[in-house]
């Protein structure tokens, strides 16, 4: 494997990335409070870090089922594809392919399902109407390491997530029809291909894992069954798309957590997930496998490097190495096994070299540091020019977590998904600074953090960026989200 950052690498599909350098999904929270498409305020961001060289951009998740967002705002997959329905995507791809330095960075469209994560109120639905996911198992129920939370705790998970319906066989197809039709939107607007988003707990990593899939037919988690949903999207997707397409799935280990100790539980995790990737590599029609992990039960893929200390800068990474081992080892055509890409925690240029030097990884996923320093392929190029720059410089961080962020979790130490989504409001507020100033000053650097922005702050900057159109449902759902967390504050 070449240990260059800078070197490129060649997909299965025959798609060649220029260096290794992904700018993985972050999202965004900028369409409108209902979902929609990508707007002025995406293009100014994506238009950022299209100017400096990563080698592969994707976009945050675009949720294929209006019904079934996040935290509201997201980009959501049109009922239909006509052109004027395509021209706000179309002009998305041709802004991350908007390089400036020789660079045209591959385009990836993020589709994603909620599942039964999609929140009450801000979901997309009608107060009170619950979502869909593989099981009728709400979000927390029976996870082991949250027993003995507390009552703010427990108050948080059932304001926000209700107990879910259970998904007939009509809508497993119809979800599988709307994730072709993601394919076929990001393929017509003129993007490089599309990630499954198959992990942190949304609705595809739903029914690969037990504690949210107790199903006892076809799409149970029975080892020949627990990737069919999987599967069928994919082979669906392939039949519709040029086989230059690339198809990339996110996958993690903590999906698969259920009970016994910790220790036990992860290596159970573990070898589950190996055995899924071990699958999905089979079908030979994947490009890049994303390795990551948690979900809104244990938020690890919210939480910051600075708030958890590890003795690796990748989180993932040794999990990420036992993929790689075991994938060369595969009986697979070489060229049609997938590259790993390994995302988080890497904070400098020495520990890109060593993840690659170790074979811990492909290609290199940087999210949150994306966020801080979207220039960052280009300090990188400026000091491997400079011999003298390279040889003091590669051990320093590329930017500095903000300590708003890393003190969230000393805050509300009971309630894990709060104190990361403090984080995630602060990166979010970020991305919208970012925005905004490319929109004024498109040929100008990217702004500087403000590192004097603290955790209480970005919440409210986040949530209370109304328009006129608002509506007194979200303004309900908002209400119920910030008295729970003003709570947890007073709390501790």
């Amino acid at each position: 494997m070449d240990c260059n950052v800078f070197s490129p690498v060649d997909l299965p599909c025959g798609r060649t990335i220029e260096n290794r350098l992904v700018k993985t999904a972050m999202y965004e929270h900028m369409a409108n409070f209902t979902g929609g498409s990508p707007n002025e305020f995406h293009y100014g961001l994506y238009s950022e870090w299209a100017k400096h060289g990563w080698g592969m951009i994707l976009t945050g998740n675009v949720q294929v089922s209006p019904q079934h967002l996040t935290l509201g705002r997201d980009i959501v997959v049109p009922p239909t594809l006509n052109a004027e329905d395509l021209k706000p995507f179309v002009r998305l791809a041709e802004v991350i392919h908007g390089a400036v330095d020789g660079t045209r960075s591959l385009a990836i469209m993020q589709l994603s399902h909620a599942g039964r994560q999609s929140a009450n109120f801000i979901g997309g639905r009608p107060p009170f109407v619950p979502p869909l996911a593989p099981s009728s198992v709400r979000v927390g129920a029976g996870c082991t390491e949250n027993r003995g939370r507390g009552t703010i705790s427990d108050l948080m998970f059932h304001a926000l997530f209700q107990v879910p319906t259970e998904m007939t066989t009509l809508d497993i197809l119809n979800v599988q029809s709307s994730f072709v039709r993601g394919a076929l939107l990001a393929y017509k607007s003129g993007f490089d291909g599309v990630q499954l988003h198959a992990a942190h707990g949304y609705l595809l990593a739903q029914f690969m894992s037990p504690k949210s899939n107790v199903r006892n037919d076809e799409y149970s988690v029975a080892p020949e069954n627990a990737t069919r949903m999987l599967s069928e999207i994919v082979v669906a997707i392939r039949k519709v798309v040029p086989t230059t397409f690339i198809i990339g799935i996110k996958i993690n280990s903590a999906d698969y957590v259920t009970s016994g100790s910790t220790e036990e539980a992860s290596q159970e995790g573990e070898r589950r997930v190996l055995d899924h990737i071990r699958t999905i590599t089979s079908w030979g029609i994947i490009d890049f496998i994303e390795i990551s992990g948690g979900d809104y039960e244990k938020p690890d893929f919210m939480a910051c490097s600075g708030s958890q200390k590890l003795d690796r800068q990748a989180f993932f990474a040794q999990f990420s190495r036992t993929v790689m081992k075991d994938l060369y080892r595969s009986p697979v055509p070489f060229s049609s096994v997938p590259l790993i890409l390994l995302t988080g925690g890497f904070r400098s240029h020495s520990h890109l070299q060593a993840a690659l030097k170790s074979k811990h990884a492909d290609l290199l996923g940087i999210g949150r540091g994306a966020v801080l320093c979207p220039d960052l392929p280009k300090i990188l190029r400026l000091q491997l020019q400079d011999s003298k720059s390279s040889s003091t410089c590669a051990d320093r961080p590329f930017a500095y977590e903000p300590e708003a962020v890393s003190r969230a979790s000393k805050w509300v130490p009971s309630v894990k998904l709060i104190g990361a989504g403090v984080g995630t409001a602060w990166y979010t507020t970020r991305m919208r600074d970012i925005a905004i100033f490319q929109i004024k000053n498109p040929s100008a650097e990217p702004p500087p953090a403000d590192y004097s922005r603290g955790g209480l702050t970005a919440v409210f900057k986040m949530w209370f960026w109304f328009d006129s159109r608002i509506a007194l449902i979200w303004a309900l759902g908002i209400f119920t989200v910030l008295i729970v967390t003003t709570e947890v504050f007073y709390q501790h």
